[in-house]
C-alpha cells in the first residue's frame, strides 16, 4: 500500500511539472530537487533528502555548484544522484552556448555580460576566456585562455594572440571570473588589460573591454568610469 502511495505522489509531482510545463514562479528550491531525484533513487523519498541538500548547502544554486564529493556527504546521495546534479549545469551551460550563436552580434555591454554569466554559471575556480569577433562585430569565436589567479599564475599574451591569429579575430573582449569574490577588477586583472591592450595594438587588434564575472554580477571595464580610459 505505502508503495503505490508512493507511486502516486510521483505521478502528481510529474503530471504537476507537465501541466504547467515546468515549475511554476515561486517553487520551492527543496521541490525542485525533489522531482529531479525521482531519477536517480527510485524507492525512497526524495521530499526529505531535497530538504537536507538545501538545508547543507544554503539554495539550489548552491547544490547545483557543490562538488560530487560534497553532494555524497549528504545522506541518500549516491554517486548517481551527484551525477543527475552536476549534469544540470553542464547541460544549461551548453544550452546557453547555443542559443547564443557565435554568429551572434550584441547590441550592448548588458547583453554581452547576461551572455558571459551563463558561460560562466557554475564555474568554481578563475578561468579566464577570450571573445573573438570579425570586422562586422560578430561573435566567432569563444576560447579559454588559462585556469587560475591571474597575479599569481601570469596572463599569457602569447596564448591570445595564437588564439587571435586562428581566429582571425579583428578585434576581442577578455572575460574572467571571481569565484570568490566580487566583480571588481583586482590591481593585477588591470596590469594584466594594459598589457594585453598594449600586445594586440602591435598586431592591429582591438581589445574592446574587459568582463569580470561573480556571484551572478558582472562588471565591464570599458564602460566603467574608473576603468574606461584604459580602451581609450
Amino acid at each position: 500500500m505505502a508503495k503505490h502511495l508512493h507511486d502516486g505522489h510521483r505521478d502528481r509531482v510529474r503530471d504537476k511539472f507537465l501541466a504547467n510545463d515546468g515549475f511554476p514562479k515561486g517553487t520551492p528550491d527543496h521541490e525542485m530537487l525533489e522531482l529531479l531525484l525521482f531519477y536517480s533513487i527510485p524507492r525512497k523519498d526524495t521530499n526529505e533528502i531535497a530538504h537536507e541538500l538545501v538545508k547543507t548547502f544554503g539554495s539550489l544554486s548552491n547544490v547545483l555548484k557543490a562538488s560530487a564529493e560534497d553532494l555524497m556527504q549528504v545522506k541518500g546521495i549516491t554517486k548517481n544522484s551527484a551525477v543527475l546534479i552536476k549534469l544540470i549545469l553542464e547541460i544549461s551551460r551548453k544550452y546557453n552556448e547555443d542559443i547564443q550563436s557565435v554568429a551572434s552580434v550584441f547590441a550592448s555591454s548588458e547583453e554581452i555580460g547576461t551572455y558571459l554569466l551563463g558561460r560562466y554559471a557554475g564555474v568554481t575556480e578563475e578561468v579566464m576566456t577570450i571573445l573573438s569577433l570579425n570586422g562586422n562585430g560578430k561573435i566567432i569565436s569563444f576560447d579559454e585562455v588559462m585556469r587560475g589567479d591571474i597575479s599569481r599564475v601570469g596572463l599569457s599574451t602569447r596564448k591570445i594572440i595564437e588564439i587571435i591569429l586562428r581566429t582571425k579575430a579583428t578585434s576581442v573582449i577578455l572575460a574572467h571570473n571571481h569565484p570568490s569574490g566580487i566583480a571588481l577588477p583586482s590591481d593585477g586583472d588591470l596590469t594584466a588589460t594594459v598589457t594585453v591592450k598594449s600586445a594586440l595594438t602591435h598586431i592591429g587588434v582591438t581589445l574592446l573591454d574587459h568582463f569580470i564575472i561573480a556571484d551572478g554580477d558582472f562588471v565591464s571595464l570599458a564602460i566603467s568610469e574608473r576603468f574606461k580610459e584604459i580602451f581609450e
